[in-house]
């Protein structure tokens, strides 16, 4: 098996032209035809998956948040990139491709906080979200059940009134206020909001749920590791699931 057997799988589940135009994503560094016997999924590419990988003999390393996103200007010896292709192991990144699909990054959200009638929703800028549905709860149960299900912590502001719709973003999803109203939720679960984006939600009544990047998105890591696996039995896949993210 190789490198491109395992991309052109991820690619037809996961298309990397529906990736948004600023993204980068497909193999970002590696040999399409190494043979491939064990692979590491995780959110991140970090020294610290490296060194798993390296301890692991990987020969491959799947990513949520793309190796290479900004032009590179040097490649030195010590720099992740470099001791990557130094260990020659290979790493293909899906980024909003995956967020966006079915059993994407969003599906995996909603089902690890219990979410029932889940929906495509299409935001104001194209990007397509979910929507899904609890019996009715407060603001503050539902800050708890978040962090009870995700972990880490959350933020979140009170719009004073029983949620049951909710519209779903993993990872940095505060632009998408406007669209809890435009969808007719009561809610919004992302992360990265901003201080002005708390308010702005006060203002119209609705709650936000800031509950961290690497928490809202971890959750696809091993529903993937399933997919891949029920599809490559011959090949071993594992996780990582190291977050350099510390809370009190």
């Amino acid at each position: 098996m190789t490198v491109k057997n395992i991309f052109d799988f991820l690619n037809t589940a996961f298309p990397c032209d529906t990736a948004c135009d600023f993204d980068n994503v497909g193999l970002l560094l590696g040999d399409y035809d190494a043979k491939v016997e064990k692979v590491l999924i995780c959110l991140d590419c970090t020294l610290d998956s490296l060194n798993i990988a390296k301890a692991e003999n990987c020969q491959l390393i799947i990513t949520h948040h793309p190796i290479i996103f900004s032009p590179l200007k040097s490649l030195k010896a010590g720099d992740l990139r470099y001791e990557l292709i130094k260990n020659g192991i290979s790493v293909i990144s899906m980024h909003t491709n995956l967020d966006i699909a079915e059993n994407g990054v969003n599906d995996c959200l909603c089902k690890a906080l219990e979410l029932k009638n889940i929906e495509i929703y299409t935001a104001q800028d194209g990007f397509a979200l979910r929507t899904g549905k609890v019996s009715p709860i407060s603001a503050k149960a539902l800050a708890s059940l978040i962090k009870e299900k995700l972990g880490g912590c959350v933020n979140y502001t009170d719009g004073e009134r029983l949620i049951e719709k909710i519209l779903v973003c993993s990872g940095s999803g505060g632009d998408f206020i406007e669209d809890v109203t435009i969808c007719d939720a009561d809610a919004l679960i992302t992360s990265e909001v901003k201080h002005h984006q708390f308010l702005r939600a006060n203002e119209l009544g609705i709650s936000i749920f800031d509950a961290g990047h690497f928490n809202t998105e971890d959750v696809v890591v091993e529903p993937l590791k399933r997919l891949l696996q029920n599809s490559f039995g011959n090949i071993q896949f594992i996780t990582d699931h190291t977050s350099k993210i510390k809370y009190l």
